[in-house]
């Protein structure tokens, strides 16, 4: 039964700023954020980015600052994302709880793993999510009967393709409903398919995966991201992704520290 998603929603809310740059095609700009602190959450969303994802998987987050960093950046105007660290049912329920405005899943293999992931993310009939707090709406800006009434079909559900496995079954991946975006990891898919990361980029065996990631999602019309460096390659990147997502924190730290060290030593 086909229903309204992120791809096909007529709701309108100021405060969904992905969502709303993704539907105009104007190709939003995200950062990962992995260190947990507020003030992070503030100085990132102030630097003109469109959308943080808070790293649930990799970073140094756990719930409690998960919950505060979303409330920071949201009110800021910057849509908060989170990437979970995994696919169960109870981990994405609280994500979603937070009053994010949409969720990354890694290392999704199949299309059953993608369908168990939009039914935890939805509410009937659509799907099993639970209502239980007050948030979500709060981080809207709506009542619970109106967050309730527009969560399915404006929160974004991305799902990384970032595995041998994941790659194979794309195409099964983003036939699935509810799975609004593919989102490639490279370093991971590079470690995947070469045994190492990063990928130089120009491996045939690489560059036929991501060809066949990004076909997979507009044939099923899907829209796409990845994971770039730096601003160059995100410049390089608009013909071909919907969105990307450059780099995080602690890079970008580091990289300053490091050019700015080399510069004083020189």
């Amino acid at each position: 039964m086909a229903y309204p998603t992120p791809l096909t929603t007529t709701i309108e809310n100021p405060r969904l700023r992905l969502l709303n740059k993704l539907k105009a095609g104007e190709y939003p700009l995200m950062t990962f954020m992995a260190i947990p602190s507020v003030r992070m959450a503030q100085i990132v969303a102030l630097t003109g980015v469109d959308g943080i994802i808070i790293d649930c998987e990799h970073g140094h987050i756990g719930d409690d600052a998960m919950h505060n960093s979303v409330a920071a950046i949201s009110s800021l105007g910057v849509s908060p994302v989170i990437r979970i660290r995994g696919p169960a049912h109870d981990i994405i329920k609280r994500a979603l709880d937070t009053g994010a405005h949409g969720i990354m899943v890694p290392q999704i293999n199949t299309a059953e793993e993608a369908e168990q992931i939009v039914a935890s993310s939805k509410f009937p009939p659509q799907g099993v999510r639970g209502q239980g707090s007050a948030f979500p709406a709060i981080g809207h800006g709506l009542t619970t009967p109106e967050y309730m009434k527009s969560a399915n079909e404006t929160l974004i559900t991305m799902i990384q393709i970032e595995t041998r496995a994941g790659v194979e079954n794309v195409e099964a991946i983003c036939a699935v409903p509810g799975v609004d975006m593919v989102f490639i990891g490279p370093n991971d898919l590079a470690q995947s398919l070469l045994g190492y990361t990063p990928a130089r980029g120009d491996e045939p065996e690489f560059v036929a995966a991501v060809d066949k990631i990004i076909a997979a999602a507009r044939k099923h019309g899907k829209w796409a991201g990845r994971m770039v460096n730096n601003g160059t390659v995100a410049k390089e990147s608009r013909d071909r992704y919907d969105m990307v997502a450059i780099t995080g924190d602690t890079k970008a730290i580091q990289n300053w520290y490091i050019a700015e060290f080399e510069i004083a030593r020189s």
